[in-house]
């Protein structure tokens, strides 16, 4: 069912992004070793007693229910019928006789991740180009089904894809909610709107606007159709009119508008016309964001939504300079034909010479100051991942952004917020996800030891449900 439209030094974030020797800032800014049997063990298997019922009680374990106050040691959490109908202290909270319990002991029991930044056509590889000539045409029957399987399968329950064919995306977000492949509930984009694709391959997700009337008539045809928001990039090169058009046509079918914010223009343009949700912070080449654009981010800061994606360019970095050996783990293949993980495989065996690589020595020493900078001006900042473009595999891509956001020193219960109550709240589906309580859907984690003293245990999610229906 759908619902609901501290500087770091470059080797050093790239490190502690990844590596699970080292410690990490607690909740209460204190260090903790990282136990690294939590990631490996098993998850504790259901009891016998009501096996086979349609109530579930996870008993036993600490439970973080989003809203962000102290965790319920020992807690109980019930569901029934897709949803959540009861969470509490298990000294406190009736558990039906019939239910199936299953032991969260030792376990974080917590909403399941929202990645809003996720690209389902995209599975890691180095050439756009090349990608498109092998698997253009194979995305509903080969490359996004994988890729929503392996969201899935690292806790990501619900994601928002910004960049893909209308018809293509739609068709995956049906596959899903009918039942007939395993993926997160997901929010869509469609098209990326500009002013003209980049190359002429790309104009099936890429399409160009130029003139009002056509803004107007395309934004509503979206809506039509049922996208749930519209993702605006180049903006400073559009005409303005056309731009005013976009948003306010989006505004007026209920739609929120994403807008890249790589430029300082960019981002000009998009708080004149009110743009709801920017995206990305590290590869635009200011040093920082200018006086002029940071006080308006604080005067709209009540109401406007920021998805930084600080990973991709550390990840990328880390893989060709540091630890090249993760592009020889298994994990992100899961779900892939042999001959098509190999593809991608040989794609990365060069990474010094994809594009993006050129970036790293202007862009990477400045993410963690203007990172900071955006937190300063109290915009909602929420995780998001650029999954799918080179090297950030979608098995691995959003807990990479949650451990890098407490390296760059975000408290971790407010990074789990970033991944699960804000970014409901933004799509407008908090009635159903992003926390944990009665009514709500029970999309429901659960991992080994505790995100808040290490955010990297989300590396190996032992519990997922989705809707109450058990995925691991």
């Amino acid at each position: 069912m759908r619902i609901g439209r501290n500087t770091l030094g470059v080797v050093g974030l790239a490190f502690t992004l990844t590596s699970c020797a080292l410690p990490t800032s607690s909740s209460t800014g204190g260090e903790a070793a990282v136990d690294e049997s939590s990631v490996v063990a098993p998850a504790p298997e259901p009891t016998d007693t009501g096996e086979g019922s349609d109530i579930t009680a996870l008993v036993g374990g600490r439970i973080l229910d989003g809203f962000g106050g102290p965790p319920l040691e020992q807690g109980v959490l019930i569901i029934e019928g897709g949803r959540i109908t009861a969470v509490g202290p298990a000294a406190e909270t009736d558990i039906p006789p019939d239910a199936a319990r299953i032991s969260t002991e030792g376990m974080t029991v917590m909403p399941g991740l929202i990645d809003m930044h996720v690209h389902m056509m995209l599975l890691g590889h180095g050439d756009y180009r090349r990608w498109d000539e092998l698997y253009g045409d194979r995305m509903n029957d080969v490359v996004m089904p994988i890729a929503a399987g392996q969201l899935l399968s690292s806790g990501v329950t619900s994601a928002r894809d910004l960049g893909a064919n209308p018809d293509e995306i739609l068709e995956l977000r049906r596959q899903i909610d009918a039942g007939e492949i395993p993926g997160p509930r997901l929010f869509v984009s469609g098209p990326f709107l500009q002013v003209a694709p980049y190359e002429e391959y790309e104009a099936p997700f890429r399409w160009g606007i130029g003139s009002e009337l056509q803004a107007r008539q395309t934004v509503q045809d979206l809506a039509r159709r049922g996208i749930d928001t519209i993702k605006l990039i180049d903006q400073d090169q559009m005409d303005e009119g056309v731009v005013a058009a976009i948003v306010e046509t989006a505004h007026a079918a209920g739609l929120p508008v994403v807008a890249h914010g790589h430029r300082m223009e960019e981002i000009r343009v998009g708080l004149r016309h009110g743009v709801d949700n920017f995206e990305h912070t590290g590869l635009g080449t200011a040093p920082g964001y200018p006086e002029d654009v940071l006080e308006q981010l604080r005067e709209r800061n009540s109401s406007l939504y920021w998805t930084p994606t600080v990973s991709p360019l550390l990840t990328m970095q880390y893989t060709g300079e540091i630890f090249p050996e993760r592009l020889d783990d298994p994990r992100w293949r899961q779900g892939m034909p042999e001959a098509l993980a190999d593809e991608i495989r040989g794609s990365l065996s060069q990474i010094t010479h994809l594009p993006y690589y050129a970036l790293f020595p202007s862009r990477i020493p400045k993410l963690a100051t203007k990172f900071a900078q955006l937190r300063e001006t109290g915009v909602t900042m929420m995780i998001g991942t650029d999954s799918g473009i080179p090297t950030m595999f979608h098995n691995d891509s959003t807990w990479r952004e949650m451990a890098l956001w407490v390296q760059l020193g975000v408290p971790p219960m407010q990074v789990l917020q970033a991944a699960t109550l804000w970014p409901a709240r933004f799509l407008r589906a908090d009635a159903d996800i992003g926390v944990l309580a009665a009514g709500r859907y029970a999309d429901v984690i659960a991992v080994r030891g505790d995100p808040l003293s290490d955010m990297r245990v989300l590396e190996s999610v032992d519990m997922i449900f989705k809707g109450g229906e058990r995925i691991r």
